[in-house]
C-alpha cells in the first residue's frame, strides 16, 4: 500500500510539474525581456530613456552659451522727447564717473560733450586695454602709459515724442618720451559707443533692439 501511494504521489507530480515549470518559465522570459530592453547600452541607443542622446529629443544646441552681443545701430531712434533724453545722457555720464564739458556742450541743441576720461594707466597693461577700442598698429614703438577717451552725444529730434540718438568717441593714447608726454588720437573702432549706447537703453528701462 505505502509503495502504491508513494506511486500515485510521484505520478501527480510528474502530471502538473511541467505545467507549473512552464508558467515560471514564461513569467521569467518576458520579465528577463524587458528588464533587456530597458538596460540596452549599445551605441546610440538609450533603452527605455528616449530624452537624450541620438534615439531621443534630447539633443541640445546652444542652451547655456552665451546670448550674442546685439550690434546697436548708431545713430539710434529713441521714443522721447529731447529735454528727457538730455537729462538721461547727462545722468548717464554721472554715473560712468564722466564730466560734463560745459564749455562745449551745447544742450539746447541736442549736444553733450564730456571731458576725456582715463580709463587706464601704467605702461604694462595699457596696450591691451588701449586695443578693446581701437586698433593700434604701432604700439610696441610707442609704449603707450595711459589712454582716455571723449564722449559727445547728439540729438536729433523727429518729432515731438522721438528722436535719434548718436554717439562718437574719441580715442587718444598717452606716450611718454625724452621729449615729454604726447596724447596721440586713434581711430575708434565703436566698442566705446556701443557700451555707451548700451547703457543709456538700459537707463531708460528699454530692451535694446539690433538693425
Amino acid at each position: 500500500m505505502k509503495f502504491r501511494a508513494s506511486f500515485l504521489s510521484l505520478l501527480f507530480l510528474l502530471i502538473i510539474g511541467p505545467s507549473a515549470l512552464a508558467q515560471d518559465k514564461g513569467v521569467d522570459t518576458q520579465s528577463q525581456k524587458v528588464r533587456e530592453q530597458g538596460n540596452s547600452r549599445s551605441a546610440g541607443v538609450n533603452g527605455g530613456k528616449t530624452d537624450v542622446g541620438t534615439a531621443g529629443s534630447g539633443i541640445n544646441f546652444g542652451r547655456g552659451k552665451t546670448p550674442e552681443t546685439v550690434i546697436l545701430p548708431n545713430p539710434y531712434r529713441l521714443t522721447a522727447r529731447r529735454d528727457a533724453l538730455t537729462k538721461a545722457i547727462t545722468e548717464l555720464m554721472r554715473d560712468r564717473k564722466l564730466i560734463v564739458d560745459d564749455a562745449a556742450s551745447r544742450p539746447d541743441e541736442g549736444i553733450i560733450v564730456s571731458q576725456p576720461y582715463t580709463f587706464i594707466k601704467g605702461a604694462v597693461i595699457t596696450e591691451s586695454e588701449l586695443n578693446r577700442f581701437t586698433t593700434v598698429e604701432t604700439s610696441a614703438a610707442r609704449g603707450w602709459t595711459r589712454a582716455r577717451y571723449t564722449i559727445t552725444a547728439e540729438i536729433q529730434p523727429i518729432d515731438g515724442t522721438s528722436a535719434n540718438v548718436s554717439i562718437n568717441a574719441k580715442i587718444e593714447g598717452r606716450t611718454d618720451g625724452a621729449t615729454g608726454a604726447e596724447w596721440i588720437t586713434l581711430m575708434s573702432n565703436g566698442t566705446a559707443e556701443q557700451e555707451f549706447l548700451a547703457a543709456l537703453i538700459e537707463h531708460l528701462g528699454l530692451t535694446p533692439v539690433g538693425p
